[in-house]
Parts: structure tokens; sequence; C-alpha cells
């Protein structure tokens, strides 16, 4: 099959074919998502939850990231290599860029995530100028939890829905290739969506997205703690391979995420 790249998801976001990506954190998943037809591999910072057994991912290390993305790499052939920068490795844009090409040259990563809105646009355009693609990551922010006083929606207030919508734009404009949005109110997804370019995925943010991503233990029903925007597909599915399949079908039709997998 066909090597998904940026030019791939900028294409289906113009053609309406949704985006579908899951998280993986080694070899042996990487090649089962990449073979069902997952379109984008996160290696997500998320490991230090459901790997390592934290409460947050504030203590993943960017040692943690570069080994989980190398293994990723290892079995992945079709899918995009998406990389998070873990906590406080993206501070001033010097130290982001030698994170950064850590995670492409020693791990494998063909686009880094960070989180954050304006406040990181210098660090975004200073990527972009050096040649690696960066993933922008708006709405609930894990890194920012203690900020936030918890797992929260967000979006919900019309201030904080505007700065939303500000902070997309200006990281587009900054070079952000790509972004994901997690836990807003789906309208508020939707109007992100249409006012962007670039692909925008969701998690928790409703069907409008251009794609969406899980947590892949979310999807097999084997996290601590299962979000309510996540679905349990291998509770219904014989094997993880159909349950991974069937995710990349309901994300392709548009039947997930459903009504009761989004704010409002």
């Amino acid at each position: 099959m066909e090597k998904v790249t940026l030019k791939t998801l900028g294409r289906m976001k113009r053609e309406g074919v949704k985006i579908a990506s899951l998280t993986a954190y080694d070899a042996g998943f990487a090649r089962l998502l990449d073979e069902a037809g997952v379109d984008v591999i996160l290696v997500g910072d998320s490991l230090g939850m459901v790997l390592q057994g934290g409460e947050t991912t504030l203590k993943v290390t960017m040692s943690d990231m570069i080994y989980h993305t190398r293994l990723v790499k290892q079995g992945c052939r079709r899918a995009l290599i998406v990389s998070d920068m873990p906590f406080m490795s993206y501070a001033t844009p010097a130290q982001a860029l030698g994170n950064a090409a850590r995670l492409v040259s020693e791990g494998g990563a063909e686009v880094v995530k960070l989180e954050g809105g304006a406040v990181v646009a210098d660090v975004i355009s200073h990527l972009d100028r050096h040649g690696i693609a960066v993933c922008a990551h708006l709405g609930l922010t894990p890194q920012s939890i203690h900020k936030f006083g918890g797992y929260h929606v967000q979006g919900r207030e019309q201030e904080t829905a505007e700065r939303i919508i500000s902070d997309a734009k200006r990281l587009e404009k900054a070079g952000a290739s790509m972004l994901v949005l997690e836990c807003v109110p789906f309208a508020l997804a939707g109007e992100v969506t249409r006012q962007l370019g670039i692909p925008v995925i969701g998690i928790g943010a409703g069907a409008a997205c251009d794609g969406q991503v899980l947590v892949l233990y979310d999807v097999l029903g084997i996290s601590a703690r299962q979000p309510g925007f996540s679905k349990n597909f291998l509770a219904s599915c014989g094997s993880i391979r159909t349950a991974v399949e069937t995710y990349v079908a309901e994300v392709r039709s548009g039947s997930f995420p459903a009504e009761e997998h989004q704010y409002h």
C-alpha cells in the first residue's frame, strides 16, 4: 500500500475521507495497526499512563519517547509516524529543535507533536524553518493537567472557545502541518476544522473533525480508566486485529464517534 504522508492527509481532508489514527508504543502493535489500515500512528506520551502506570504524562522523558518511537518505526511501513515531545522538552525554540531532531534522527518520527496555544508558535516556526514537521495540540492538553485542575472539557465558555479558534489559526500560520483537538464541544471542533486548511484530528472532539485518534489501550478496553469519548471495540470483535479494522471502518464511515462519544 502507498506510504501515508502529510500530502496524503491533506488530500484526504480536501476529499472528505476521514483519517484514522491510533497510538502504538512497540513494533508488534505498530505492525498490526499498519496492516489494519490505520493512517497515522501516534507514539503518545500517554505511554506514561498506559505502559508505565503513572497518574499523568509528566514523567515521560525524551529517552522514553525516542526508544518507543524507534520500536514503532521497526513495525511500521505505511502509516505516518507522529511522536510526542514530552513535558518541558520544547520550552525554547533551541531546546525544541535539539529534542525534535533526536526524535526524527534517532527515533524515526516523521512528525513531532507538541502541546499549547499561541505561546508555542515561535517554537513551531523554528522547527518548520529547519524542516521538521509539527503537529499542534489544543483543547485539553494533558501536560498542563495541573493548571487545568483535572481532565475537563475545554472551550465551553465563549472566551475559551474563541481563544482555541484564534490559537488554531495562529499555529497553522506558524507552520503546523496538522492539529490534534482534544476534549472540546463538537460544534467548536467543527468550526476549527472548517476554518483550518490543515487536517484536524479529534479525540473527544466529535465527528466533524477530519479524523479521529484514540489510545489503543482504550480501544481494546484494557486501560485503567475508560474515557467517555472512547469505545471498547474489542468487546464486540473476535480479535485485536478485527477490533482495529472495525475502528478504522467506523471512523471512515463517520459512525464513530457517535453522539455518546462527544461533548456539547
